[in-house]
């Protein structure tokens, strides 16, 4: 299973306007350089380490969504780090994989909340109720760049890589479908 990075997004403190980048740093057990979840102040950054370090979403689910909705959706607009192609990114959760040469774990699926409808303006809960994208931690950072290929490993290259495996792997938080 494998795709692509299409766009990168950070945003500097919650609620700020998000910033397309072509490459970004991802920052082991914090997320992307300069984004307002690795510098601890996003809207949820309550919420376990492991589920507010980095999100990712697909492009053609980015689009589905605007359409269901009636909006002008552009994937920065849903607030996700990541845009993705070719891909099925629940299907990523609970395991690890790469973007480029990151380690990430999947650890949730990132569903949408009334705090995303404020900011864009949109009606988008239902619509992107199963097109929200996901949630992952970084278990060994490096450069995300566009373009770069998105794809699973197993569990022994991600030990290899420092990830914990066995009965230390990390446990997603199964929610909705």
């Amino acid at each position: 299973m494998t795709g692509r990075v299409r766009e990168i997004w950070t945003a500097p403190v919650a609620a700020a306007p998000m910033v397309r980048l072509p490459s970004a740093q991802a920052l082991t057990g914090i997320g992307l350089a300069g984004d307002r979840y690795a510098l601890g102040g996003g809207t949820w950054a309550r919420y376990p380490e492991l589920e507010k370090q980095l999100t990712l979403i697909d492009a053609d689910e980015v689009a589905a969504a605007g359409r269901e909705a009636g909006a002008d959706l552009a994937p920065g607009d849903t607030r996700r780090n990541v845009v993705t192609e070719g891909i099925d990114l629940p299907a990523l959760v609970g395991r690890y994989f790469t973007v480029g040469d990151v380690l990430l774990f999947g650890s949730k699926r990132c569903p949408p909340c009334r705090h995303l409808e404020r900011l864009t303006g949109h009606t988008l809960i239902k619509a992107l109720a199963t097109r929200g994208g996901i949630n992952a931690a970084v278990f060994a950072g490096g450069t995300i760049n566009e373009g770069d290929a998105v794809g699973t490993v197993p569990d022994e290259e991600a030990a290899r890589r420092g990830a914990p495996v066995g009965a230390d792997r990390p446990v997603p938080r199964l929610i909705g479908n």
